[in-house]
């Protein structure tokens, strides 16, 4: 996949971006504040619908307008897409709206239409920040790479919702309306579980692949780590497991008030050379694990959706050694559309990347490498 055409309107510092990137790799280089994660967030909000900086996006919306809209026109294996996502700020909140070629489509319909994978600073909160940072990762992924796993996560957590107000409510919960919010998190809980099993075991064998290119002798090891631990990835073994821990947690549940078992409890296990590498691994370990883990979740992505999504990478070399760097960048030198943001060229940068200049929210992609 090639993102062939790109205009920003009304987003952050740019009143009006109009690009055609380029095939393989570009580094956008420039000062700090002048535009250029903003312009990967763009990309990043075209593709998922989502922005990596902020839940609220209204901000995103440049100063003194009150509409942003990010349009891009991909090559796909399939054809041509074009792609509109527009955010819009009024006095009664942030709304987005979404088309493809030009037919408004629900959120649903549009994820998956320009797959991205994204490094950007907040990610190395995969190797030593909370649980829930690993699986917001599982589910962007997952959301991209499986479009039945998106409706399975929402109806989960409708049900989660459901059962948490119940919970709270100042008479005791109805038991039977609470066995039917479980049954419905049983079932669609043990499709996410499912899910995030197969992924991270695809994601495993990558990444320690990926590792072990990057940092010439450590081991990374990958795995899942759920709330319900079941025996087999199977549809029965999992139901079963995660029956057994509702169960198991149903009186606490009503003592807490909140749910507190199922897949929303989940997590990803890291072992660097056998120990945990959040404990024990250092701020470059750490940065080249959740490289490893990118490059693998690319991976993933192509194989599953027989399409390459994008690459994004915003400040992702600063912290690694010059050989480590060189590693990664000969990594990514065979993929088909990948960007960077850096301050500076990084150093060992191949001779067939492209550059881009950035200042004052202009880009110049006349720049020699």
């Amino acid at each position: 996949m090639l993102l062939a055409r790109l205009t920003l309107s009304n987003f952050r510092n740019y009143s009006e971006l109009e690009l055609e990137p380029a095939r393989g790799l570009t580094v956008f280089v420039g000062a700090n504040a002048q535009g250029k994660s903003n312009l990967l967030e763009g990309i990043a909000l075209l593709g998922t619908g989502k922005s990596f900086r902020t839940a609220r996006e209204g901000d995103a919306i440049r100063r003194g307008s009150q509409l942003a809209v990010l349009r891009g026109e991909a090559t796909l294996a399939a054809g041509a897409v074009e792609l509109v996502c527009a955010v819009e700020r009024s006095s009664r909140g942030t709304r987005k709206t979404y088309t493809v070629n030009g037919g408004n489509v629900r959120y649903a319909s549009y994820l998956g239409r320009m797959r991205v994978v994204t490094f950007v600073p907040a990610d190395l909160q995969l190797a030593g920040g909370a649980a829930s940072a690993r699986r917001a990762f599982l589910n962007v992924a997952l959301a991209q790479a499986e479009p039945r796993y998106y409706h399975e996560l929402a109806r989960y957590r409708r049900s989660l919702q459901q059962k948490n107000a119940l919970l709270r409510g100042a008479i005791a919960a109805d038991p039977e309306l609470l066995a039917t919010y479980d049954r419905d998190l049983i079932e669609s809980g043990t499709q996410i579980m499912l899910a995030r099993e197969r992924i991270v075991r695809s994601l495993a064998e990558g990444a320690r692949r990926a590792h072990l290119r990057f940092s010439g002798s450590e081991r990374l090891e990958v795995g899942y780590a759920p709330d319900a631990p079941f025996d087999a990835p199977t549809e029965q073994a999992v139901t079963a497991a995660l029956e057994a821990r509702m169960r198991c947690c149903s009186d606490a549940e009503r003592l807490r008030k909140s749910a507190i078992a199922g897949p929303h409890r989940d997590d990803i296990s890291l072992m660097l050379d056998g120990e945990s590498l959040a404990t024990f691994g250092s701020q470059g370990q750490q940065r080249t694990a959740v490289l490893a883990l990118k490059v693998a979740e690319y991976a993933v992505m192509r194989q599953r959706a027989k399409e390459a999504p994008l690459l994004l990478l915003d400040d992702v070399l600063s912290e690694l050694d010059e050989e480590r760097a060189g590693a990664f960048l000969d990594e990514i030198g065979e993929y088909e559309q990948a960007f960077i943001a850096a301050t500076h060229l990084p150093a060992g940068l191949p001779a067939y990347a492209h550059v881009g200049r950035i200042a004052n929210a202009e880009v110049d992609l006349s720049v020699a490498c």
